[in-house]
């Protein structure tokens, strides 16, 4: 089976398709589709907006004696746009709270994610706010509820540059509180420094690993290029000296400075009394002592934003999410190159997400990628029209499979091959979950499947026929029909007429049926 154009399209720069978004695109063509994608409006679209408005999700925890009452109720979301002075007394462990409520704000951003990811006609950018999110991971299942507290404030830079210019990029992630925590440099103070954000700057969100050249070269001298400062990558010397360049860039968190408490509102500060003023040298540049406030760190980030290791880096990454676990070398060069040539320009992103999406091996590569757990549903309710109100139970199904959203254990971010999502544990968790997900007795999946099914589809064989063509658009589908209509032999007879009054059940069945055929998986 070979899905049409437009599916492959939308398969990998969406959230998998839908009628309305195929529609689109094929009246559009891929170039003018790819315009509005690429600039997309601030904020979220006024039909996105008005569902995360009404959205509700559910919180729930019991009474604590003389502390709080017990609470099960559908709560709207009230912290997505708030700043992080009106939230950060929710880390405030002085003051009696339930846990449930100390992590809210990353249980709204949970539902606000999956409501983005099913509705908004802006489905690339959703597609490269989760992008960055695996690449600038911070996991929000931290022991630390200051990363909880502050996931609002995290999500909206992931959105606000996801299509932009990677350098602002850099400095704005360097300078969230999320990070701040998640990688101690909130902490980091001269004598010694910290140097674990220092090291992942390095290898997962710049240079990356291939540039790390510490087992052949002990001195910062002998990296080729490196005397004229242009060294072809780093060692363990660029990382030290880096993280000395970011000494007293921490968090207003009320912590002990030494001379009193520093303030307490969640926001970002440079601390100058922590910082390490003295000379320093990074990739082969210079560093002079006493740089005015934060310049040293300022200086970090552009270099290692230019580097053309970063280009390379970057561009395999994306590459790998939008085309093939195994990058196309040649494309994975145009790339980059792109990536060098506009490192400077506000959408220096859009402009190679275009290169991928518009390049012979981007179409003619599907198969090459496995939906992971929440592209996998998503891309199921997107294609059969469901209505969909998330609750933690939503959340927790992916879990299970493995993705733990927003929260995989190590700072490297969740892998983006599919052999890491088709074990076969996974796969059964696919498959009872589409039909979960399909069944009348889910509580936040509202289908109509009868009326979604055409007056004209008179038997449960011509059911399975309707069904493979809406969510499987391509064509050579005659082996997967005959599997399916043997799946429907096992409840009766393919011929058997469709009852429309009662026939829901059966229409659901046959659909989830579609959603665990290995073509479905795939995109």
């Amino acid at each position: 089976m070979k899905p049409t154009k437009e599916a492959i399209v939308l398969g990998r720069l969406a959230y998998g398709h839908n009628a309305a978004d195929l529609e689109r695109l094929s009246r559009a063509g891929l170039k003018r589709w790819l315009d509005e994608q690429l600039a997309p409006p601030v904020g979220d679209d006024p039909e996105t907006s008005r569902r995360l408005a009404e959205a509700k999700f559910r919180i729930e925890y019991p009474e604590e004696a003389g502390k709080w009452p017990k609470v099960n109720e559908d709560r709207p979301l009230t912290t997505l746009d708030a700043d992080l002075k009106s939230l950060w007394h929710l880390r405030d462990w002085q003051k009696p709270m339930p846990y449930q409520e100390r992590v809210r704000p990353r249980d709204e951003v949970n539902a606000a994610t999956w409501i983005r990811a099913l509705y908004s006609p802006y489905q690339l950018r959703e597609v490269m706010v989760g992008f960055w999110h695996d690449h600038f991971h911070v996991n929000a299942l931290h022991d630390d509820v200051a990363i909880a507290v502050a996931w609002p404030h995290y999500d909206r830079i992931m959105r606000k540059h996801a299509l932009g210019n990677f350098r602002a990029f850099l400095e704005d992630v360097a300078k969230s509180p999320a990070m701040l925590v998640y990688l101690n440099n909130r902490s980091s103070k001269a004598s010694p420094a910290n140097e674990n954000y220092a090291r992942e700057l390095f290898e997962l969100h710049t240079l990356g690993k291939d540039a790390y050249l510490n087992d052949l070269y002990n001195r910062w001298r002998d990296v080729p290029g490196a005397t004229k400062g242009e060294p072809v990558g780093y060692i363990d010397q660029d990382v030290y000296e880096a993280a000395r360049a970011f000494t007293g860039w921490t968090l207003a968190d009320g912590s002990w400075s030494g001379e009193g408490p520093l303030p307490s509102t969640g926001e970002f500060m440079y601390h100058a009394a922590w910082h390490d003023p003295y000379q320093k040298r990074v990739l082969g540049r210079e560093f002079d002592a006493n740089a005015p406030p934060m310049a040293d760190g300022v200086r970090v980030l552009d270099l290692v934003a230019d580097h053309p290791a970063t280009a390379k880096h970057l561009a395999t990454k994306l590459v790998r999410k939008l085309v093939a676990d195994d990058p196309p070398a040649g494309l994975v060069n145009r790339a980059a190159d792109t990536w060098m040539r506009h490192r400077k320009s506000p959408d220096q992103i859009a402009r190679v997400v275009r290169v991928i999406a518009e390049s012979k091996e981007f179409a003619e590569t599907w198969g090459k990628k496995a939906k992971r757990p929440f592209e996998y549903f998503v891309s199921f309710l997107r294609a059969t029209g469901a209505e969909v109100k998330p609750d933690p139970g939503m959340i927790w199904l992916t879990f299970v499979m493995g993705e733990r959203m927003f929260g995989w254990p190590t700072p490297d971010g969740p892998p983006d091959k599919g052999s890491a999502w088709l074990g076969t544990n996974a796969m059964l968790g696919r498959w009872s979950g589409a039909f979960w997900l399909a069944s009348k007795d889910h509580p936040s999946t509202r289908h109509d499947w009868v009326a979604a099914t055409p007056e004209s589809v008179a038997t449960l064989g011509a059911a399975a026929e309707h069904w493979c063509n809406t969510l499987l658009p391509g064509t050579e589908k005659d082996a997967m029909l005959a599997k399916l209509r043997e799946a429907i032999r096992q409840w009766a007879p393919p011929e058997t007429p469709l009852d429309r009054s009662q026939g829901a059940d059966a229409i659901a069945g046959i659909a989830a049926l579609v959603a665990i055929s290995p073509e479905f998986n795939l995109k």
